[in-house]
C-alpha cells in the first residue's frame, strides 16, 4: 500500500472516531447525545426495524432459519434466489436441498447476503462490500434478505465505527453503507413511494448466538 494512501485511510479512521470539539470554552464535556438502550439491542432494534417496514424474523438457531426462510419462499412463490456468499449457500438448505443461487441479479426473485453489524437505536443494516455479497447485491434485486447474529448487534452508530475501525484498522471496505428499511421517496408530490431507488422489501433474520 503506498503512503498517500495509508495517509488518506488513517484520516477517515481518525475522523470516524473522534467527536467534533465543542468551541465553548464552558462546555467541555458533554454527554452521549443517545442514551444507552434499556431494552435488550434485539428489541430495540426489531421495533425499529419493523417501524420501517422491515420485516423481522427471530431464529433461535440454524435449524430454525431454515424452516422460516422456506416457508417465506414457499409462500411468496421465490425460486430465483441470488447467493453469491459460499457461508450462506452451505447454512441454507431449500426442501431439505442445499440452496442452488440463481446467477442474474437483475432476473432474481430476491437476494440474500450477511451484514457487517445491526444498528439498534435506528433499526439500520450497515453493510459492505466485503459482507453484503459486493457492492450491488443489496440494492438491485427487488427483495434484500439479510442474514445477521446476534453478536453482530450494536446500539449506535458510534458503535458500529468504533467496532468496524477496530476489525479492519486501515484497510477498510471500499464500501459501507447502511440500509435503513426499504428504499423510499417523497420527491414527487410528497406522496411516498418504496422501492423506487433499491429494494422494495427488505427481510432480516437474525440467528440467536
Amino acid at each position: 500500500m503506498s503512503t498517500a494512501r495509508e495517509n488518506i485511510l488513517k484520516k477517515i479512521k481518525q475522523a470516524l472516531v473522534t467527536k467534533v470539539p465543542v468551541p465553548f470554552s464552558t462546555h467541555t464535556e458533554t454527554p452521549a447525545l443517545f442514551q444507552p438502550s434499556q431494552k435488550e439491542l434485539e428489541i430495540e432494534f426489531a421495533e425499529h426495524f419493523t417501524s420501517l417496514q422491515g420485516r423481522f424474523s427471530f431464529c433461535a438457531n440454524q435449524h430454525e432459519l431454515n424452516e422460516q426462510v422456506n416457508q417465506l419462499f414457499a409462500s411468496r412463490k421465490w425460486e430465483k434466489i441470488y447467493c453469491i456468499d459460499g457461508q450462506i449457500q452451505s447454512m441454507l438448505t431449500i426442501n431439505g436441498v442445499p440452496l442452488k443461487p440463481y446467477n442474474d441479479l437483475a432476473g432474481c426473485d430476491a437476494s440474500i447476503t450477511g451484514c457487517e453489524l445491526l444498528v439498534a437505536r435506528t433499526g439500520s443494516i450497515f453493510l459492505s462490500n466485503s459482507t453484503s455479497s459486493g457492492r450491488t447485491t443489496s440494492v438491485y434485486a427487488p427483495v434484500h434478505i439479510c442474514i445477521a447474529k446476534t453478536s453482530q448487534l450494536v446500539y449506535s452508530l458510534e458503535d458500529a465505527l468504533l467496532n468496524l475501525t477496530n476489525k479492519y484498522g486501515n484497510q477498510l471496505p471500499s464500501v459501507l453503507s447502511l440500509a435503513t428499511g426499504p428504499s423510499r421517496t417523497a420527491d414527487i408530490e410528497k406522496t411516498l413511494v418504496v422501492g423506487v431507488h433499491g429494494p422494495k422489501e427488505v427481510y432480516c433474520f437474525l440467528i440467536d448466538e
